[in-house]
């Protein structure tokens, strides 16, 4: 019987240790999510309202209340331009309505830059940044490659016409890069950038400085424009010393001009002395050797 009750009170004392042992690893383990829940507080980000699209939207669509939804962002890396109020988005209950100008995918917040002023008309000065002037430059299936051009690419411009360094000298054609990274905001009569395939542009408008319309204007008249599609993302510019000639093409090396002769003076004439005499009604000159 003493063997028994003994049993019993080592069992007993075995499992209220072991209960002991479960409810330390399962308080130690709700204090550590605690600590872990708070340090993710700590860090969590503030969060602010912005309307989004719930769908893609390609240039030109109107934005109506059923094609945004309110969604979350961090308020720190909000972009400039969102709208969190319904009635500044759309006011006047909708019966304004904004255009869209650049292609928007879902889920993206709306931007004021991509779409237009309440009831505005969508026309190639609202695509113009404040200073800049849109240019129309001829291209053909050579000079604008091949078709592969869509607003909002990068090109570089370049030039080829004949060139006349002076009186005397012989005219050669040259081509040059005279500007660099120019955006394409329309071509043809589009400013839609979503289009798919290629398609052969007759003429692309740029965005430029008033200086730039000028020089432009100047070459497209002197010679032929040619672009050069820059690649996505890389906007710097070329060094705009980029100029080749035929010489420079084939590595023909020009000689210099043989010098002119130096035209000697001419030979003075002979000196010749003479003296006068008169023989009867007669005048006559006889000559004499020359002295000092």
């Amino acid at each position: 019987m003493r063997a028994v009750f003994g049993l019993v009170l080592v069992l007993g004392m075995g499992l209220a240790g072991f209960a002991v042992y479960m409810v330390k690893g399962y308080v130690g383990q709700t204090q550590s999510a605690l600590v872990a829940e708070r340090e993710r507080a700590a860090q969590a980000v503030e969060t602010v309202e912005v309307y989004a699209l719930n769908r893609a939207i390609a240039y030109g669509e109107e934005l109506t209340m059923e094609d945004v939804t309110k969604i979350r962002y961090a308020k720190p890396y909000l972009p400039d331009g969102t709208f969190t109020s319904e009635e500044v988005l759309f006011p006047d209950a909708g019966e304004s309505p904004r255009t869209v100008t650049r292609p928007m995918e879902i889920n993206e917040p709306v931007l004021a830059a991509k779409v237009s002023e309440p009831g505005e008309i969508i026309t190639i000065t609202s695509l113009l940044d404040p200073g800049m002037r849109a240019f129309t430059i001829k291209v053909d299936v050579q000079s604008g490659v091949s078709g592969f051009l869509r607003p909002g690419d990068y090109v570089d411009i370049y030039w080829s016409g004949t060139v006349n360094r002076g009186a005397g000298t012989v005219s050669r054609g040259v081509t040059q890069l005279i500007k660099s990274a120019v955006e394409l905001i329309a071509v043809d009569q589009t400013a839609d950038g979503n289009r798919n395939g290629a398609e052969i542009a007759r003429t692309v408008t740029v965005q430029v400085t008033p200086q730039d319309v000028a020089a432009l204007a100047q070459a497209q008249a002197t010679g032929n424009l040619s672009l050069s599609l820059v690649g996505r993302g890389d906007i710097t510019a070329a060094a705009t010393d980029i100029q080749v000639d035929l010489n420079s093409l084939l590595g023909i090396v020009e000689e210099a001009p043989a010098p002119e002769p130096v035209a000697q003076a001419p030979a003075p004439a002979p000196q010749v002395c003479t003296i006068r005499t008169r023989r009867g009604a007669d005048v006559v000159e006889i000559p004499i050797p020359c002295t000092n």
